[in-house]
Parts: structure tokens; C-alpha cells; sequence
């Protein structure tokens, strides 16, 4: 047997060897399975848009809209409120007698008249106080909300939103390692290595001014009736279930650089469960100028009169650029004053509305046959090549078989 025979054989039954190994391989299948869903056997139903359809529609989402927003405006216009910007009384708020407080006030109420609050201010033990003097032209309420406002305050900025740790506000003594390397930072661990309780930049910097309750003043003004605004029933359920009783202990940790003014972990840690105002404060605001839920009265309503309010200034907003303002306002079915949404209806509304007026008239002056088989052109480029084609072949006198 010659060389050539050897190889042939000896290559023969490799490859029959290699047929033996591929056919106990079990071919690998791609199809997907067979049902309506992954074989595009759905059913579907795809409208036909027509004059006569698509008109009626614009009209009769026009003639829903449109009163939707007008109910809106009138109920947004219901609200009563006043709003003062007191962010620059510490510096221009005289100390003896009351002044008028410059283009810092807005206001709507029943009532038609000028509302011109004053201001003063006092020092008292190291904090300085703000009374603010002003008019209620309407009996209001219950209820009655007293709210802050600030400008310019980005509380939606990436680093200070993730700035807290969310076992901590729950309660749990987190150790001290694992806030090292969480997500607190800036402040985390003070110098001696003791942890901030809570950590992060969105305790730190809480709202601190205290704004006291209204005071109903007489004629007089020696003796003012308190009008009694709480601090409970503020903040969301959602906000109670997330901030719990700590588990630290007295001397485990230390207040944030802003609460060392009012508070002494030495021998008590303030319990977190019960402060709603710093629940309110932690639900961070989505846009820059934001108004926060600070005092409410649901049970008695605020009488007409001249009031006076005090606040203890320990907020600055000055140095950023921002404002700082007190809002005392009702409320009706539909929420506070904010007339956005009723105009977005009345505005949407009425664009549906036009539009079908124009579309009507277009249709009524020049109508359109629905099908009409001249609008199409898609086979245009084909015909002219094919006839161009036909022509050169004719010239060369080919002939088609």
C-alpha cells in the first residue's frame, strides 16, 4: 500500500470519527417559541385618523379642560395668605420704635386695602429677635398654616441630597467605621473621632430660626392674645417611619457644628421621633425657592386684628445670596395658593379648541379624499429609472428576453 492509500485511509476515518463526535452534539436551536407573543402573533388595533374622528376630539378635550382650569383659578383665588421677607432685619430693623418694612410683604385676601408691616428688633441673651407687626383684613381659616420660604437654597444639589445615613435615622447606633466610609461625608466624625449625630450636610444645615405664635394685639398693644399654632402634625407619616428613637448613647456621640448652640448630648441626645420640624427639613425641596410647613392651627380660626410675631434669628441667608420669608395662609379642597395648574388647563383648552376651529374650516374650504392614491410617491424614482433603462436599451438595440 503506498503512502498516498495511508494518508487517504488514516484522513477517512478521522473524519468519520469526527462525524461519530459531532452527531452525539445535540444542534443548538435559536428559534424562539411558539406563541403569539414571541412570534408576533398578537392581536392589534390600529386607528384610522379622520376629520371626523380626530375634530369632535380637540373639541371636546377643549370644553373639558377649559372648565377644569377655571375651577382651579377660583379655587386657587380662594386662598388668603401674607408673606414677609424678614432676611435683613438683624441689619436694617430699627431697635426703638417700629418701621415700615420696605417691599418685602405680599398678600391676598377678601378684603380689598394696603397692608404695611413693621419691624423691630431686640438682643437678647447673645440672639437676636425680629417682631414683626401686621394686619389680618379678614377673619381666616381654620385652617391656618404658617410656613418659611427660602430663595436660593439648592437643596437638590447631588452631594448634599445623599448626605445622611438612613440607618442612622432609624435609630440604629451605627458603628463608627461604617460612617467613615458612608455617605455623611463632609461630616462625619468630629476631630476626637466621635460620630455626628444625625451626620451629613442636610442636618447641619436644618432651618433654626424659632418663629413663636401670632399674638393678637388691642388697641393698645400692652396686652396681646396668643393665637396657639403647634409644631405636631406637620411632617408625613412616611416621615415618622423613617426617623426613629436612637439606640446612643449619652457621650457615643456629638450634636452637628450647628446644633451646639441648642443642644447638650451630655446627658440627654434629643429624641428625633418627636422633632417633626427636622422631619420636614429632611424631605429635601426639588427646586431652589421653597416653602417648609412650620406651625398650623386646625380647630380655631385667626380673627381680623393687627398681630405681632417674633422670631429668633439664628438662619443667615444673606451670605449666600438668598432670602428668608414667614407665609401664614389657608388652604381649600384643592390645595394652596398656586395658580399654575389652572392656567396650564385653561391654556391647553383653549389651544385644542383653536386648533379645531382651524382644522374645521381647512377641511370645509379645501377637503382632503382620505386614500387619495396621487399622494403617493414613493414609486416615483422607480418608474423614472426603469424608463431611462428602457430608452438605453432601446438605443443600443438590446432586446428583453
Amino acid at each position: 500500500m503506498s503512502h498516498t492509500e495511508v494518508d487517504q485511509t488514516g484522513s477517512l476515518g478521522e473524519q468519520e470519527r469526527r462525524g461519530d463526535s459531532d452527531g452525539d452534539k445535540k444542534p443548538r436551536n435559536k428559534r424562539p417559541a411558539n406563541t403569539a407573543f414571541r412570534q408576533q402573533r398578537l392581536k392589534a388595533w390600529q386607528p384610522i385618523l379622520t376629520p371626523k374622528s380626530v375634530l369632535p376630539l380637540f373639541f371636546i378635550v377643549g370644553i373639558i379642560f377649559a372648565p377644569i382650569g377655571g375651577l382651579l383659578l377660583w379655587a386657587s383665588s380662594q386662598v388668603q395668605e401674607i408673606s414677609i421677607d424678614y432676611s435683613e432685619c438683624a441689619e436694617k430693623a430699627p431697635r426703638k420704635g417700629h418701621e415700615e418694612i420696605p417691599n418685602r410683604v405680599s398678600s391676598s385676601f377678601k378684603s380689598s386695602g394696603q397692608i404695611a408691616p413693621t419691624w423691630q428688633r431686640r438682643d437678647e441673651h447673645n440672639v437676636t429677635y425680629c417682631r414683626l407687626i401686621f394686619d389680618i383684613p379678614d377673619t381666616i381659616g381654620p385652617p391656618v398654616f404658617l410656613y418659611y420660604r427660602l430663595t436660593n437654597f439648592y437643596q437638590n444639589h447631588r452631594r448634599y441630597v445623599k448626605s445622611l445615613d438612613v440607618d442612622q435615622l432609624k435609630g440604629k447606633a451605627v458603628d463608627n467605621k461604617t460612617l467613615d466610609g458612608g455617605s455623611c461625608d463632609p461630616l462625619k466624625l468630629d476631630p476626637s473621632g466621635k460620630a455626628y449625630y444625625p451626620c451629613g450636610l442636610i442636618a447641619n444645615s436644618q432651618f433654626n430660626d424659632t418663629i413663636y405664635s401670632p399674638q393678637l394685639l388691642n388697641d393698645d398693644r400692652v396686652e396681646a392674645e396668643p393665637y396657639l399654632m403647634t409644631n405636631k402634625g406637620i411632617a408625613w407619616d412616611s416621615d415618622k417611619e423613617l426617623i426613629k428613637k436612637t439606640q446612643y448613647k449619652p457621650g457615643q456621640v456629638v450634636p452637628p457644628p450647628n446644633w451646639h448652640d441648642r443642644y447638650n448630648y451630655t446627658d440627654e441626645i434629643p429624641d428625633l421621633h418627636e422633632n417633626e420640624e427636622f422631619m420636614v427639613w429632611m424631605r429635601t425641596a426639588a427646586l431652589p425657592t421653597f416653602s417648609k410647613l412650620a406651625r398650623r392651627n386646625d380647630t380655631t380660626s385667626m380673627a381680623k386684628g393687627t398681630y405681632q410675631l417674633d422670631i429668633a434669628l439664628r438662619f443667615p441667608v444673606t451670605e449666600y445670596g438668598g432670602t428668608k420669608s414667614i407665609l401664614i395662609s389657608t388652604r381649600t379642597v384643592m390645595g394652596g395658593q398656586n395658580p399654575f395648574m389652572g392656567i396650564a388647563y385653561v391654556v391647553v383648552g383653549g389651544v385644542c379648541v383653536l386648533l379645531g376651529a382651524l382644522f374645521t374650516v381647512a377641511h370645509l374650504i379645501r377637503p382632503r379624499k382620505l386614500g387619495d392614491h396621487t399622494y403617493l410617491t414613493w414609486n416615483g424614482e422607480q418608474e423614472g429609472t426603469a424608463a431611462i433603462a428602457t430608452g438605453r436599451d432601446n438605443r443600443f438595440g438590446a432586446h428583453a428576453t
